[in-house]
């Protein structure tokens, strides 16, 4: 999962690009990169590991002048988490430049650069990403859009796309809808972000998401759209609006904070705790679901879990230790709250299940005399294959027990998950046109024939 950012025809693009990323940085903590064109279409680009605060300086951006830029946060789903497969991609062929930011992942990628390696074809990365560049530059189609539409035939799996070819910015979203991508007007000139909440920070107008299958051209003439490709039955990820996308964002043509308040309500439905004493949340992104849950069941709703918000999202952590080691920092129980209480503690999924483990404990430790943990997704029980990092089976705690056996492992008095179709009912726009496959095994594609991160420097697939 990564967040993308694209502006045209506004003076500063850079420094507007670099704050729309500060609202798409909960999509990505690995990598950050802006890339500008300039007025004499030179284009320059700037990639750094950490966050966007700690690797785009205002003595950067001022080197990256120019009215169209792309941004990107990275969360590597494909290729190791290196400088080397930062974004946005900047590439020179025989056309000028290509620069790209990609969010998503494409599941017949090995199979596509396997091709383009045998035609000739030099990766710099390990980035799923590199391929549709080496296709760009290969199209043969004369306007960029077209040139677009060209290197994505064939192409599977999960994208949405900001690509700037010369002086035109292009924006694409994958035929089954994956991944949110929305534009939106900035005085004269226009925006692409992930989320509505990168618009909304920089002072633009929604104007409508960008459609599946659609590729949209910004240039000196103005905005033109196309169907690239027929709408496929759509497969938008549930996962956006349980847990990724922010609470403050329409995702998919719906509040994310509506959408996470009616699967609390349905959880407390289904699963109730009527012993229970108060309930509370894991913040931040199960706020809106512990707040549903709560007006549901009629319990308190209580602050017993405050977070460092210095500290990064655990989920998104490249390695497990990286995980175990930010939960300790991460969270402090209340104990006035907690003591002698039985308490509801309601997260949005649970994966591994070691944060989980780890927050029982401290909940435990602050005194509470009961907990019940209640979960607004169903288990996780299978791999995704199209841009979120749950690569095995053997990783994912659902996939190897049952709910009794979970409960037992991670401390709980009682757990309790929401249904499948309690999940798909509670979205906006549901139940039909969602992408279930990590909790229902009903995927969609062919699973990649290496589903596991490629590493730097070798072909061979290397687990985290």
């Amino acid at each position: 999962m990564c967040g993308i950012f694209g502006v045209f025809g506004t003076d500063q693009a850079a420094a507007i690009t670099h704050l729309g990323l500060y609202s798409l940085q909960h999509r990505g903590q690995e990598s950050a990169g802006i890339v500008a064109i300039d007025r004499d279409s030179v284009a320059r680009g700037t990639r750094k590991m950490g966050l966007v605060s700690e690797g785009l300086s205002a003595r950067e951006l001022e080197g990256l002048p120019g009215s169209i830029a792309i941004g990107h946060t990275r969360y590597s789903t494909a290729g190791s988490s290196s400088i080397e497969n930062a974004q946005p991609m900047l590439a020179r062929f025989k056309g000028g430049h290509i620069a790209l930011a990609h969010n998503g992942n494409l599941t017949n990628a090995l199979e596509l650069r396997q091709k383009l390696e045998d035609s000739g074809s030099i990766f710099a990365s390990t980035m799923d990403s590199e391929v549709i560049v080496h296709r760009l530059a290969r199209a043969t189609e004369a306007l960029p859009e077209y040139m677009l539409a060209e290197a994505l035939t064939g192409v599977e799996g999960a994208y949405c796309l900001v690509v700037v070819i010369g002086e035109t910015l292009l924006a694409a979203r994958d035929p089954r809808g994956w991944r949110p991508l929305v534009i939106g007007s900035l005085g004269d000139g226009y925006v692409f972000a992930s989320e509505t909440c990168a618009l909304d920070i920089v002072g633009a107008s929604l104007i409508r998401e960008v459609q599946p299958g659609e590729i949209i051209a910004v240039d000196r003439d103005g905005m033109r759209a196309f169907q690239a490709s027929p709408i496929r039955q759509l497969y938008r990820c549930v996962f956006e609006h349980v847990y990724f996308a922010r609470p403050d964002s329409y995702v998919f043509g719906g509040s994310v904070d509506r959408a996470r308040r009616a699967l609390g309500r349905q959880l407390a439905k289904e699963r109730p705790a009527p012993s229970a004493d108060l309930v509370f949340a894991v913040p931040d992104s199960s706020n809106a679901a512990a707040l549903g849950f709560a007006e549901q069941s009629g319990l308190p709703l209580e602050l017993a879990l405050i977070r460092n918000h210095y500290v990064g999202r655990t989920f998104i952590q490249p390695t497990q230790t990286g995980r175990d080691a930010k939960v300790k920092i991460k969270y402090n129980p209340v104990r006035e709250v907690l003591a002698g209480k039985s308490v509801v503690m309601v997260d949005d999924s649970i994966v591994r299940g070691t944060t989980t483990k780890g927050l029982v404990a401290l909940v435990r430790g602050a005194g509470a005399r009961e907990v019940h943990m209640r979960v607004s997704s169903p288990p996780v029980t299978g791999p995704c294959y199209y841009g979120i990092d749950t690569p095995s089976r053997e990783e994912l705690i659902a996939a190897n027990h049952s709910v009794d056996e979970i409960a037992a492992l991670i401390g709980v008095d009682s757990l309790g998950y929401l249904s499948l179709d309690g999940m798909l009912n509670s979205v906006p726009g549901g139940p039909s046109g969602f992408c279930h496959a990590c909790f229902s095994g009903e995927y969609p594609t062919p699973a990649p024939s290496t589903p596991i991160k490629l590493r730097y420097g070798s072909r061979e697939p290397i687990s985290d």
